[in-house]
């Protein structure tokens, strides 16, 4: 019957037929617009240019598909739950939009066999198959409308593939699990970057991180994103405190140690005397005593003087060796206030 309605459709080529029959193996109905099931499996590697010279992929239907499948899946949780709050409804429909879940139900369904790809991303499925999972949910809401999406979903995949009941009790955010652990312990957590390198076959970037807790290194993890690479190690150090009681009572003897040397106090108190001169006094000498000798200079010479012209030499709190005391404040011309300071200079000596 199915092969009858094949041939009725004309197709011109074995190869389509068969790509015709991988389709509604996947999805369980009759495509009407193939083209854009095809569109749906083309990998961005390809660089498949279309009549119009531009670049043609599957990224355009994977935002659209990313939309419908959020509608979907929202509608299919909201019914299959009835009363749950909207914090638990929004964490099930995460766990079946993941690009981690995606990947699974793409290997499981063929989807990844149909992609077509540069063959450099094929170590790199768990996301081109997630990704071509949500093209291809596009492409059927165009082709077939959204109830043919909401039929896929729920008898294709949660009829035969997930257990709604089982996906919405099953923990996967592993990071935010080993958050909260710590954060109600008190305990520093630390998620280390180990290194950064690329697939040897896809050329992709992988991630390793390390989770330490209080300085114990508790897990690592591998991803082709950070956030995968974190969920990884998390997954593993929670496995570990699970399991292995000592590696708990050495992280809570780190913590001890921690909070026991910053809650030491310190014996040595301040120093709180003040300065209250600002000014740098470099004129004495490692004795203290440059300046007074200096004075004791200066007043020698002055009475050496003073003997000298047997009489006495005014001293003045600058230093000088000649007295100005006799020149008035009252209004002289130029000329004049030069001549009595010359006359008082050459008088001194």
């Amino acid at each position: 019957m199915f092969l009858d309605t094949i041939d009725r459709i004309r197709l011109p080529f074995r190869k389509e037929k068969e790509f015709y029959l991988a389709l509604y193996n996947i999805l369980g109905f009759y495509p009407h617009n193939i083209s854009l099931y095809k569109h749906a499996l083309l990998h961005s590697s390809v660089h498949h240019k279309g009549k119009n010279g531009r670049p043609e992929n599957n990224e355009r239907l994977e935002f659209l598909g990313d939309a419908i499948l959020d509608a979907v899946v929202g509608d299919i949780v909201y019914k299959h739950f009835n009363g749950k709050r909207e914090g638990f409804l929004t964490n099930t429909r995460s766990k079946l939009v993941q690009r981690a879940t995606l990947g699974q139900l793409a290997e499981k369904l063929g989807i990844n066999r149909l992609i077509l790809s540069s063959g450099r991303t094929t170590s790199h499925n768990s996301y081109m198959g997630g990704n071509a999972f949500e093209a291809l949910v596009g492409a059927v809401y165009l082709d077939r409308g959204y109830d043919f999406v909401l039929h896929f979903m729920q008898d294709k995949i949660l009829g035969m593939y997930i257990d709604l009941d089982k996906m919405a009790k099953k923990e996967v955010n592993f990071k935010s699990k080993l958050l909260e652990w710590t954060q109600k312990n008190r305990v520093k957590l630390v998620f280390d970057l180990v290194k950064q390198t690329k697939d040897a076959n896809s050329a992709s970037p992988m991630f390793e991180y390390k989770v330490i807790i209080e300085g114990v290194e508790c897990g690592s993890g591998k991803g082709y994103t950070k956030k995968e690479s974190q969920q990884a190690a998390s997954k593993e150090a929670l496995q570990l405190l699970r399991k292995h009681p000592k590696d708990v009572d050495r992280i809570f003897a780190a913590k001890s140690e921690r909070t026991r040397m910053e809650e030491m106090p310190t014996m040595a108190l301040p120093d709180i005397t003040v300065d209250r001169n600002p000014i740098v006094d470099n004129s004495q000498d490692a004795d203290g005593n440059q300046m007074a000798k200096n004075e004791q200079k200066r007043t020698d010479v002055r009475a050496h003087r003073a003997d000298a012209n047997n009489e006495d030499t005014p001293e003045t709190d600058d230093g000088l060796d000649f007295n100005l005391s006799d020149i008035t404040m009252k209004r002289k011309s130029h000329d004049e206030i030069i001549a009595e300071a010359e006359a008082a200079a050459y008088a001194s000596l």
